[in-house]
C-alpha cells in the first residue's frame, strides 16, 4: 500500500467490524469495475461495506450488498445504490478463493476500499473463518488489556 504522504492514497471505506466478527487468514487487494457516477460519488466519500461481502458465482468475484450513495449531478444517469458489482482479480487467485468458500467454509470479507496511489479504486478483501461467542469475549478482553498496559507504561515512564 502507498504512504500517508501520497496525496491519491484515500480511505473512502472501512469494514472495522470485520476483524472482530471473523479471524482474518489472509488478505487480497482487488479491483473494482464502477460507473462514472459511483467514482464521484466515492470522492465526496459517500459509501458503506459494513454490511458487505464477496462471493464468487459463475467463475467471476462480486462485491454483494456494497453501498455507494447516489450522485445527484448524474440525473438520469445515476448508478443503483446496492447493486452488485463485479471485482477484478486474476483466474488464479480467483480459483483460490472458490476454493476457501466452497471447500474450507470460509467467508470473503471486505476490510477497505480506497484510492490507490494512481487514483484508481480498489478494495481490499479477507480471507475470513467466522468466531464463536467465546472468541470476541476472548478478543475483546485482549484489546482491554493492551489498552490499560499502554495506560501503565504512560505513566510509569
Amino acid at each position: 500500500m502507498a504512504t500517508k504522504s501520497d496525496p491519491n492514497y484515500k480511505i473512502i471505506a472501512e469494514n472495522r467490524r470485520a476483524r472482530f466478527d471473523y479471524f482474518i487468514e489472509s488478505d487480497l487487494e482487488v479491483g473494482i469495475i464502477l460507473t462514472g457516477s459511483e467514482v464521484k460519488s466515492l470522492r465526496t466519500g459517500q459509501s458503506n461495506i459494513a454490511e458487505s461481502y464477496a462471493n464468487v458465482e459463475g467463475g467471476e468475484l462480486w462485491l454483494i450488498n456494497g453501498y455507494i450513495a447516489a450522485y445527484k449531478q448524474a440525473g438520469v444517469f445515476g448508478h443503483e445504490e446496492r447493486r452488485r458489482r463485479k471485482l477484478l482479480v486474476s483466474k488464479k487467485e480467483l480459483a483460490r478463493l472458490w476454493s476457501a468458500t466452497a471447500r474450507e467454509g470460509m467467508t470473503l470479507v471486505p476490510l477497505v476500499m480506497y484510492f490507490n496511489d494512481r487514483g484508481i479504486v480498489k478494495l481490499k478483501i479477507g480471507v475470513a473463518k467466522g468466531k464463536k461467542n467465546a472468541d470476541k469475549r476472548e478478543t475483546s478482553a485482549k484489546r482491554d488489556w493492551n489498552r490499560q498496559k499502554q495506560r501503565l507504561l504512560k505513566q510509569n515512564s
